[in-house]
């Protein structure tokens, strides 16, 4: 068993765990008398009860949760229940994450503290309980872990720069305390260079990712890790409680009233309903007025479902010949390959991931960026799009495609603009994968669309919302306005527009640019990354 610089002893037909720093001199083999005695002076600078500190037997272990809020199938602890008989977990609301938010009412935020008091509840009915902690991580659980006296602590591995710079830094404070740090692979089905091309290089382009993706899968692969406690969960040793929003400087958001659920049980309740429809999913899913997603990708985000347990049912109806579950593994697979590319290429934060693109120069106006975040560019799936992610949190993904092209390719607005706004709206907002839709929308990105491939954004509201229905839902101001003009109501005439109830520039604003002529700048703010490479 890997306990760190800790370690156990044998006196008699006893096993006593022994702080790092005893167990050192043990291993070094020193006299009888001069560790006995060492002993006895760690003893008497860290309790008073000689017998009650050396009947710790055995050593604990502390599970720190933070994207994957479940107690099923989860790697950390399953391997910290099968290699320890006393298990804490812990959750830290992490300062340096809540502190740069922008807003106090943050359906995030909420949807978290939700899935925790569920969670807290399972974990109670198992005989354990969930300690959380409100402060900075870094800082956090290294005093849990000495408050605690356990031996390691287990978490499930994160890929963004960010969270790996806290993971090693956490490490190290660890490592000084005599604790180890063990991490385990658990948001993704394979990670970093798990699949790689023959020749041992990562890929940088889906298919043949998804092809060797496939080859490269086991039943091992999508294996449940069990975390039958067996009475291994250890209660809070002090009275304990979620703590509220408010506790935390949070207020509530609209999440209640959108009717998301949380937790657990939230998830499962969304995946239950996807199945029952999932054999249709290839034909629905490109339609945001139609139920055709799973819905699942917060719960995804913040782990109240194992990727695991998704990628298994999709798969195992893919080859039972199910075109629906294909398709939709092949989302869950585009899942690991943006988190290989982020955990591979770090630099994609804040650069484009073909460095050759950061030569473009793209368009300062604030006034556009503004329209467009706010749902006023004239364009009326765009405009739809983007109030159903302020309203919500939530934005179909053919409308993503759609309201990032048109940022970039139509407005001439730095995608880095457009990657920040969803970052802060999105309720599954995802680093690995926010960067790599909106570096694959702007033509930076691996496997990008070719930057002289422009959406329109008009044929695209044509194909996708035909009648209209789902700008409607969101753009009342068009709710008298025929299918036939919805998608570019700029084409009416003023008596059409007025027995509409909707004349342009009044009741909806006129289109930010023209389509035709923005395609013709983009080509040329493009030329730039051709000249370069010719």
């Amino acid at each position: 068993m890997n306990t760190g610089s800790a370690g156990y002893a044998n006196r008699g037909a006893r096993v006593y765990w022994l702080p790092g720093t005893v167990h050192d001199v043990i291993q070094r083999r020193e006299t009888k008398g001069g560790a006995i005695r060492q002993l006895l002076r760690y003893l008497a600078g860290t309790a008073t009860n000689f017998g009650q500190v050396m009947k710790i037997a055995p050593p604990a272990a502390l599970v720190w949760f933070r994207r994957d809020l479940r107690d099923v199938d989860h790697a950390a602890l399953s391997h910290a229940l099968a290699e320890f008989k006393r298990v804490f977990c812990a959750f830290v609301f992490d300062s340096e994450i809540l502190d740069a938010l922008p807003v106090r009412a943050d359906r995030r935020v909420e949807f978290i503290r939700e899935s925790l008091v569920e969670l807290d509840a399972h974990l109670r009915e198992r005989g354990g309980g969930l300690l959380v902690r409100h402060g900075f991580a870094g800082v956090e659980i290294p005093r849990l872990a000495r408050q605690l006296a356990v031996a390691a602590v287990f978490c499930n591995r994160d890929y963004e720069p960010q969270a790996i710079a806290r993971d090693a830094a956490v490490a190290r404070a660890l490592e000084a305390q005599g604790v180890a740090l063990r991490s385990f692979k658990d948001q993704v089905v394979f990670e970093r260079r798990e699949v790689v091309t023959g020749s041992g290089k990562a890929f940088s382009v889906f298919t043949p990712y998804r092809n060797a993706w496939i080859r490269h899968l086991s039943p091992r692969d999508l294996a449940p890790h069990l975390c039958e406690a067996r009475g291994r969960l250890a209660a809070p040793p002090e009275s304990s409680a979620v703590p509220t929003l408010a506790q935390i400087g949070f207020e509530p958001s609209n999440l209640h009233d959108l009717k998301l659920p949380c937790g657990m049980r939230g998830a499962r309740q969304l995946f239950d309903d996807f199945l029952s429809r999932i054999d249709g999913y290839q034909e629905r899913r490109e339609f945001p007025a139609l139920k055709g997603p799973s819905y699942l990708s917060v719960h995804l985000r913040f782990g109240t479902i194992a990727i695991r347990a998704l990628a298994r049912e999709a798969h195992a109806r893919m080859l039972h010949g199910s075109k629906g579950a294909e398709v939709w593994l092949n989302e869950l697979v585009w899942r690991d390959f943006y988190h290989m590319i982020l955990a591979l290429n770090p630099h994609v934060v804040g650069a484009a991931y073909r460095r050759e693109y950061d030569a473009v120069k793209f368009d300062q106006r604030a006034d556009w960026l503004a329209a467009w975040c706010e749902g006023r560019t004239g364009y009326p799936l765009v405009d739809a799009a983007m109030r159903q992610l302020n309203t919500t949190g939530y934005m179909h993904n053919r409308l993503r495609m759609v309201a990032a092209s048109f940022l970039v390719k139509d407005l001439g607005i730095d995608w880095r603009q457009g990657e920040a706004w969803f970052a802060r709206q999105l309720n599954d907002f995802d680093l690995a994968a926010n960067n790599g839709g909106w570096q694959w929308a702007a033509s930076t990105g691996c496997d990008s669309q070719p930057y002289f491939r422009i959406f329109n954004p008009v044929t695209q509201s044509e194909k996708f919302d035909a009648a209209g229905e789902f700008i409607r839902r969101y753009l009342p101001e068009l709710m008298k306005v025929p299918a036939r003009h919805v998608h570019a109501p700029w084409l009416m005439s003023l008596p059409e527009q007025q027995a509409a109830r909707c004349v342009i520039g009044r009741d909806y604003p006129a289109p930010l640019v023209d389509h035709a002529e923005a395609r013709k700048r983009t080509l040329e703010r493009y030329k730039v990354v051709k000249q370069a490479s010719a």
